[in-house]
């Protein structure tokens, strides 16, 4: 495996179809101002139960609030049961929204990688780029309605595994021989940040394969386990370029919300601090949203240089009759 084709080609082929991105980030925006509801919700329950301060609460990293709100409340049982219902059905809404927008753009990358050529080798022309865009509305629409059933079962099925693994980690970390040592409760979250993010990689490959084989959720992952084995060096050196990327630019978006915050002390200049924030908060969505695609799109060329081998490529699915895969 060649790492640097494999990654430019994924690169290529998202920023061909560069229309996924924007939808990919507007439904990203979308979900986090879903979630903000109920919070914010949770935040004026707290002042008129508690009598705490709305502001106060409100400067909190949005981690600390939640932890506060439910702390809070927990002397309420009927207040903080609203408040979770309303934050659980938010987070559901919003996750079938999100999956449904995922088939599509999954589908598209799917689609322009298979009729792509090498774009991925020299010379590069922005014409021969551009001519590899394969996005459409007809198509993205087309793409969420055959893949969301599979989606729904794969994302609902990813939120079973985070409940889980997050009720676990809170029941271990609870306990006296964890809370007595720093080292013990260090140890045991990094466990638990690797545990999701092992999950969260796996939960993509099956997504990409669903879309690429157009097969079933439980062959997908008999599929995603077999190339998981298979490429484990090629999948672990994607991820960690694609890591160190997102890093390098939550760094930078870090030292830009810092500088914006010493805008805002300068006269007259500071009335521009909140556009340029906005601007950058928009900025660093699409900048996440094109190194996932990106990432997608050099996990599809693996999968697929995996599966042209004669001794790897799967077996189709054997449905009954009458069967239809498209909605299995």
């Amino acid at each position: 495996m060649v790492l640097k084709p494999t990654l430019k080609r994924g690169a290529l082929i998202a920023a061909a179809n560069w229309q996924i991105t924007l939808i990919q980030s507007v439904a990203d925006s979308l979900f986090k101002l879903l979630l903000a509801v109920p919070i914010l919700g949770g935040v004026f329950l707290v002042a008129l139960v508690l009598g705490a301060e709305p502001t106060g609460l409100i400067a909190l990293e949005w981690r600390e609030l939640i932890t506060t709100i439910v702390g809070a409340l927990r002397s309420h049982p009927a207040v903080l049961a609203s408040f979770l219902l309303a934050l659980a059905v938010v987070i559901a809404g919003g996750s079938v929204f999100v999956f449904l927008v995922k088939g599509g753009t999954v589908a598209t990358l799917v689609e322009a990688d298979e009729l792509a050529g090498p774009i991925e080798l020299p010379p590069l022309h922005a014409t021969m780029v551009a001519r590899d865009g394969r996005f459409s509305a007809e198509g993205y629409i087309e793409g969420c309605r055959r893949l969301f059933p599979r989606f729904l079962r794969l994302g609902f099925g990813l939120m079973a595994v985070y409940l889980v693994s997050g009720v676990t980690y809170l029941a271990v970390a609870w306990t006296r021989a964890v809370t007595d040592s720093w080292g013990l409760t260090v140890l045991f979250t990094a466990m638990f940040v690797l545990w999701i993010t092992v999950v969260n990689l796996v939960y993509l490959l099956m997504q990409i394969i669903v879309a690429a084989d157009d097969c079933t959720v439980p062959a997908a992952m008999r599929r995603a386990s077999a190339f998981i084995r298979a490429e484990t060096k090629g999948i672990a050196t994607v991820f960690g370029v694609v890591l160190a990327l997102v890093v390098c630019a939550t760094g930078a978006s870090i030292l830009a919300g810092t500088a914006l915050g010493l805008i805002a002390f300068v006269p007259f200049f500071g009335l521009a601090v909140l556009p340029l924030q906005i601007l950058a908060w928009l900025m660093r969505g699409v900048v996440f949203q094109y190194l996932g695609l990106t990432a997608i799109g050099a996990y599809l060329r693996l999968y697929r240089g995996y599966t042209a081998r004669p001794a790897m490529r799967p077996v189709p699915d054997l449905a009954p009759l009458g069967h239809d895969p498209l909605t299995s």
